[in-house]
């Protein structure tokens, strides 16, 4: 059994598409970037990060700079952002089943407290973020070594290309979820070992009883 199941935020745990929509463009205003539409959205997703920041006219060398900017944007509008359907009892479910579960995440730790407070869901046990674009691998190791834990003894669930990635780069399996941020289509090559398309599905990885291990 798994002792963690380690959960994404934003695109995995929590509904905040467009709450992200409205800080960047709020962002882009200011500093004069490609504002997103839904239609850009769909686009975006479908593309790897780094074209996603060309397509945006974003110079990466800056985000150091402008990570700050963004959450001040996306706190202003976090009070929209809901936990996806049946996420609460998915939550609930495991915990029930004898799992911990934390969150890594690169959302800021004051804006998911406030979503998971406004959810009422109080079985988080932990949450470790970092601002960075690509650095959760990291985190994942900090985890594991922090809590004494083989990479087998946790489960990691998420949304985009940089989380399998990261995944791999630790050992930890990753249940990749295609309702959030990243589509299908990007994520082939690199062959998650589970794909869940419903929140129930993560329920059965993380009981063994079936996953599809091949997109």
């Amino acid at each position: 059994m798994y002792k963690y199941i380690i959960f994404d935020f934003d695109g995995t745990l929590a509904d905040s598409r467009n709450v992200f929509i409205s800080a960047w463009n709020s962002l882009a205003d200011k500093h004069r970037y490609q504002k997103i539409n839904r239609a850009k959205w769909n686009i975006l997703r479908k593309l790897p990060i780094l074209e996603r920041i060309k397509q945006l006219n974003f110079p990466i060398f800056k985000t150091p700079l402008i990570i700050p900017d963004f959450y001040r944007f996306y706190r202003k509008y976090a009070k929209e952002i809901k936990l996806y359907p049946g996420m609460k009892e998915i939550l609930d479910t495991l915990e029930k089943k004898g799992h911990k579960i934390a969150i890594i995440s690169s959302n800021s730790e004051d804006v998911i407290k406030e979503v998971l407070r406004r959810n009422n869901v109080r079985n988080i046990s932990e949450i470790l973020s970092s601002n960075l674009i690509s650095g959760k691998d990291q985190l994942i190791r900090r985890f594991l070594k922090e809590h004494h834990l083989g990479p087998s003894e946790v489960i990691y669930v998420g949304d985009e290309q940089r989380d399998i990635l990261s995944c791999k780069t630790t050992g930890v399996k990753i249940i990749w979820v295609s309702w959030g941020y990243d589509a299908k289509e990007l994520v082939q090559a690199q062959k998650p070992d589970y794909l869940v398309d419903s929140p129930d599905e993560i329920l059965e990885v993380v009981s063994q009883k079936h996953g599809r291990s091949n997109l």
